[in-house]
Formats: structure tokens, C-alpha cells, sequence
């Protein structure tokens, strides 16, 4: 008889696994966050409109999110361990590619979509490296060939060729190491799950915190092209990131790998009446939720602020983030509170703190430090971040610790039809009024309406009578969240009766 394999460690290589988790939430998400300091240079070298860069952000965001399910049906076929490491490569000749980018379009396939069929940019190298192409980062505007200019990042004669047919994107890599990586850290933990998943979260704050000063050093140094060639450098961390993620064999896993396509993409989880009101919410939320990462800085500089003070609103809004992600999975492991209630009330808060960004007045001089602005952001971050590893802890007790990795890739699959939307609607709306005021406003409504579903998730809403603390840990087979439930003595005698929901 096979022994039972022992339930989640709650610790060991565990804490392993979150630090890992944490360099590749940092070097992902972190990273989008800080990169709308470049889209104002990407408006100006390229002569478009604040809607058409955005879509540089949005579609690496999108397609990050959206092909979650591919990496978490990878990882469940071969293991998170090899499929995080090529994702990681991907990733950082994504950011290499796109440092060489011609046009627009060159951004938007090398950051955001995975070129098919050996297509890729366009733009051929033709044998000698005399014919090489290159555009120095203070190049003309629209895109100009490299032939015409002949020069290489920093100013100087260029010898070698730039681009190839087929190129990878940051995009598609991304998609390939955060929800694998995720997972399997939710199945290292029990007691402690929502913990460590926000310690992971942090490395979103801790990343934006130091990248965005980072970045806006190296924009002024070495323009956005050598900015994204050095951040091609820094995104390569993610493949020994992936080393670390030890496979971990527990309990409640499948006795056989999924068979199909359906099957490996855990696309019967919406047959669950949780899942689907968890993932009609989730959709909703993701339309406003990534928009800050895209707009935050350029609204503080439409706002009146320089650079630096840019950089420091985006700095502050990510210390509030990664404290509050902390504060919010150690809140939730108490189980003082619902899951799916702290949900519901977190999202509202990000709601609201969206809201406020989009009110601020404007800043008295670009000297200024932007306090209104400053307090806005602070608040969104806090919020925000308290959010964040609730979307990811509550999933144990929807799908199962077996589904767990499954249902993490659905989920930003979720994210992604509204992360796709967010941005580019706030720069249509930027366009059209000339300020970044209804973009937050709209956008704060989404995450509203998105936090209203998520009411209708059992325990949600509070129970009619006081009710007991609920056990832990969480439930590792997918029961649905229940309410909390405690015994009580019927007026008719000693029989004990169930407390239930209004």
C-alpha cells in the first residue's frame, strides 16, 4: 500500500519558495508598475497619443494575464521548476528585443504579444554586420530606419544587427512564471497560507519601490531604449527564481494529470457557483485595479510634479502596498473575519482611494512635493495591497489545494479582460478631456461594481446571529467558504440547532 504523502509543510522550504515568489512578483508586476515612467518618452520619440502608448503596458499586461492558464496547465503537465526558468529567458529577450523597436507596433509585439510562426518584428538582417540597424535613444521621431541612422544606444557608430524575425515577448514570459509560482507556494502553506502569499506580494511594492527612482535615472542617463535593454539584464534574475520551486506531492492532488485541453486549463472550475461569482467580480475589478501601474506617473506629472516627484508618488503608493499585503494575510489567517467578506471590503477601499487619486487638485509648481497627491496614492496603495493576496488566498477554499495552481492562472486570465481595458480607456479619456480625472474616476467605479459581486460569495455577508470564529486552516478540498456556523440550544429542548446565513 503507497504511503499517504504528509499534508503542506506550513514552513521549511517553504519560506524558500516565498522568497522566490517575491523576486518573481517584483520582477513582474513591480516592473509594469514602474514602467508608465517610460511612456511619456515612448509619446514623445514616437509622436503618439497617450492612448497608443498605453497599450505598450496594456497589452504586456494583458497577455501576461490572460495566458496564465497556459503556464499553470505547463506547470501541472512538467512542474513549475523548468517552466518559471524559460519564462524568466523569455522575458528578459522580450525587454532585450524591444530596446531595439523601430515603431509602435515593435513595442507592442516585443513587450506585450508573443509573435506566431517566426513572424515577429518586422524587419530583416541581411548577412554582413555592416547592414546593421540601430536608432540612438535620441533618434528622430515615427520610427525612422536604422539605415538611415547608423547609430547604436549611446551615439555611436553601429557595427552590429538589431533585429530578428522571430521575437520573443515580456509578455508571454511573464505568463510563464508568476501563476506557476504562485501556486506552488500556496501548497507549501496551510495555516499560514494568506502569510506568505502576501510576503510574496510585497515584492510588488518592494520592486516599484526601488525601481521607479531606478528607472528614472536610467531614462535620463540612457534614454528608453538603454533603460529597457539594462531592464532585459535585471528580468533574467527570474530563471534562477525558478530553480527554487522544490515540486511538492500533497493529499489532495489528482491521481492522474488532467486529460484535454479543458481539463489541463482547469476550465471546469466555473462550473463551481462560487468560483464563477468569485470570477465575475475578479473580471470587474481587473478593469480599474492595474490602471495606476500605467497612469499613476503621468497623472502626477499631468498634476504639475517633475520626474522625481513622479517617481515618488508611484515610490509611496508602493511602501503602502507592500505593508499592507503583509498586514492583510496575517489578518486574514486569524480568521477573525470571513475570506470572502475581507474581499469585498478591501476591494471597496481600492475603489474608493482610485477615486481619490482621480481628485486631487493640481500641484502649486513641479518643485512641489504633492501632498494631496501624496496622501491619495498612500491610500490606494494600503488598500490596494491589502487586496492583493486575498484574491489569491481565498482560491484553497473554492477549488482545493489539488486545483490551486489551476485556478491561480484562471484568475489572471480574469484580470487580464479587464487589465486590457483599463488602460487604454484611460487614455482615451486622458485624450479626450486633457487630464487623467475621469480615467480614475471610471476606473474607480469598475473596481466598485467588481467588489459588489464579490458580496454574493458565501460569508460574505454578515450572519443573522452571532457567530462562532471559523476552524482553520482553510479547507484544502474545495468546500465553499461556508458561513460560520455555530451550535445553539432550540427553545423545544437540548437539541442543538445550526446558525445559518441572512
Amino acid at each position: 500500500m503507497t504511503p499517504k504523502p504528509p499534508g503542506p509543510p506550513d514552513g521549511g522550504w517553504g519560506w524558500v519558495v516565498a522568497a522566490a515568489a517575491f523576486a518573481v512578483n517584483g520582477l513582474s508586476y513591480g516592473l509594469l508598475r514602474s514602467l508608465g515612467l517610460a511612456l511619456p518618452d515612448l509619446a514623445e520619440h514616437f509622436d503618439r497619443s497617450t492612448q497608443d502608448t498605453a497599450w505598450v503596458s496594456a497589452l504586456a499586461l494583458a497577455v501576461q494575464q490572460a495566458a496564465s492558464p497556459v503556464g499553470s496547465a505547463l506547470s501541472t503537465r512538467w512542474g513549475a521548476r523548468p517552466v518559471v526558468m524559460v519564462g524568466g529567458v523569455l522575458t528578459s529577450l522580450g525587454f532585450v528585443f524591444s530596446a531595439f523597436a523601430r515603431s509602435l507596433l515593435h513595442l507592442y509585439l516585443g513587450l506585450g504579444v508573443l509573435a506566431g510562426e517566426g513572424r515577429g518584428i518586422p524587419g530583416s538582417l541581411r548577412g554582413d554586420v555592416g547592414e546593421g540597424r540601430f536608432l540612438r535613444a535620441g533618434g528622430p521621431r515615427g520610427g525612422a530606419s536604422c539605415e538611415e541612422q547608423g547609430w547604436d544606444l549611446w551615439g555611436r557608430a553601429s557595427q552590429v544587427p538589431v533585429l530578428t524575425r522571430s521575437c520573443p515577448s515580456a509578455g508571454s514570459g511573464w505568463a510563464l512564471v508568476f501563476a506557476p509560482a504562485l501556486g506552488t507556494l500556496s501548497r507549501y502553506f496551510s495555516r499560514r497560507r494568506v502569510l506568505a502569499v502576501g510576503l510574496a506580494l510585497t515584492g510588488n511594492g518592494a520592486s516599484s519601490l526601488l525601481l521607479a527612482p531606478t528607472l528614472q535615472l536610467l531614462l535620463d542617463t540612457f534614454g528608453w531604449r538603454g533603460a529597457l535593454l539594462l531592464l532585459g539584464a535585471i528580468t533574467l534574475h527570474l530563471a534562477p527564481c525558478g530553480a527554487l520551486l522544490r515540486p511538492l506531492v500533497l493529499p489532495g492532488d489528482p491521481p492522474a494529470l488532467p486529460r484535454g485541453p479543458l481539463a489541463a486549463l482547469g476550465l471546469d472550475l466555473f462550473a463551481r457557483r462560487a468560483f464563477l461569482v468569485f470570477a465575475l467580480g475578479t473580471a470587474l475589478v481587473g478593469g480599474g485595479y492595474f490602471v495606476p501601474y500605467v497612469h499613476l506617473a503621468p497623472h502626477a506629472l499631468d498634476k504639475g510634479l517633475g520626474g522625481y516627484g513622479a517617481a515618488l508618488v508611484v515610490a509611496v503608493a508602493a511602501v503602502g502596498d507592500a505593508g499592507a499585503r503583509l498586514i492583510s494575510g496575517w489578518l486574514a489567517d486569524q480568521g477573525w473575519v470571513p475570506l470572502s467578506r475581507l474581499l469585498a471590503v478591501f476591494g471597496a477601499l481600492t475603489g474608493l482611494g482610485l477615486l481619490a487619486v482621480g481628485l486631487v487638485p493640481l500641484v502649486g509648481s513641479r518643485e512641489g512635493c504633492g501632498g494631496p497627491l501624496l496622501a491619495a496614492a498612500g491610500a490606494y496603495g494600503l488598500s490596494a495591497g491589502s487586496y492583493a493576496p486575498l484574491v489569491f488566498g481565498v482560491l484553497p477554499g473554492l477549488v482545493g489545494v489539488g486545483g490551486v495552481v489551476q485556478a491561480t492562472g484562471l484568475v489572471m486570465m480574469l484580470m487580464s479582460l479587464g487589465g486590457l481595458l483599463g488602460p487604454p480607456l484611460s487614455g482615451f479619456l486622458r485624450d479626450e478631456t486633457g487630464d487623467f480625472t475621469a480615467s480614475f474616476l471610471t476606473c474607480g467605479s469598475f473596481i466598485l461594481s467588481g467588489s459588489f459581486i464579490y458580496m454574493g460569495l458565501p460569508g460574505a455577508l454578515p450572519s443573522c446571529r452571532p457567530a462562532s470564529r471559523p476552524a482553520t486552516p482553510p479547507p484544502e478540498r474545495g468546500e465553499l467558504l461556508p458561513a460560520p456556523q455555530v451550535a445553539l440550544l432550540s427553545p423545544g429542548g437540548p437539541q442543538p440547532t445550526l446558525d445559518t446565513a441572512c
